[in-house]
């Protein structure tokens, strides 16, 4: 055999996988274009069966050989080959994909009915509390003149026995009574609807 046929034949088996990531494990970076340029195909072929997404699939294949650049010294050529290696390393990283894909497609999911439910609670809230506002409302009307004033000014307005009566210019008993007259009827008015 010619000396240029031999050489040929020992490039050929330093370009094998095993090869070249025990030179990329150096730092060799040409070793690391080749093996890029032997197993890419086949690691992002990997990658979209589990994925079934071009361009997550070309981000994972890029993570797989940042990973196998930053961790070819953790390749035990003894365990296994280069090639099983790298597609080990594309596997786990695909699924991780998955996994993170499905929990945050989850956690929007539960968000979004959370979200759904709240608002969904307020509606219903406010419906209720329209209601309940249109019987309060309708119930006072059915009070005396003078119960409806002091329990406007004693409920809605927030103030006290006294302060009722001072601006009704009314002894605070008087104030007192109807108030807790007027209540006694809205209870009854809103007890019978």
């Amino acid at each position: 055999m010619s000396s240029n046929r031999l050489d040929a034949m020992e490039d050929d088996s330093v370009k094998t996988p095993d090869v070249l990531l025990q030179q990329v494990a150096l730092g060799d970076e040409s070793a690391f274009e080749s093996l890029y340029d032997a197993m890419a195909s086949r690691v992002f072929g990997l990658v979209l069966r589990v994925l079934r997404d071009n361009a997550q699939s070309e981000e994972v294949t890029q993570e797989v050989f940042v990973e196998a650049w930053q961790q070819a010294r953790r390749f035990a050529p003894a365990r296994g080959t280069a090639a099983s290696w790298l597609l080990t390393i594309a596997h786990r990283r695909a699924v991780d994909r998955v996994r993170a894909s499905q929990a945050s497609q989850d956690r929007d999911l539960r968000v979004g009915i959370k979200e759904f439910q709240d608002s969904y609670d307020d509606v219903e809230e406010n419906a209720i509390l329209h209601d309940e506002t249109m019987r309060v409302a309708q119930a006072l009307q059915r009070l005396t003149a003078p119960q409806r004033e002091a329990i406007h000014l004693a409920y809605f307005g927030g103030y006290t026995h006294t302060e009722v009566a001072e601006l009704l210019k009314i002894p605070v008993g008087t104030a007192k009574t109807r108030i807790r007259d007027g209540m006694g009827k809205l209870r009854e008015l809103m007890g019978a609807a």
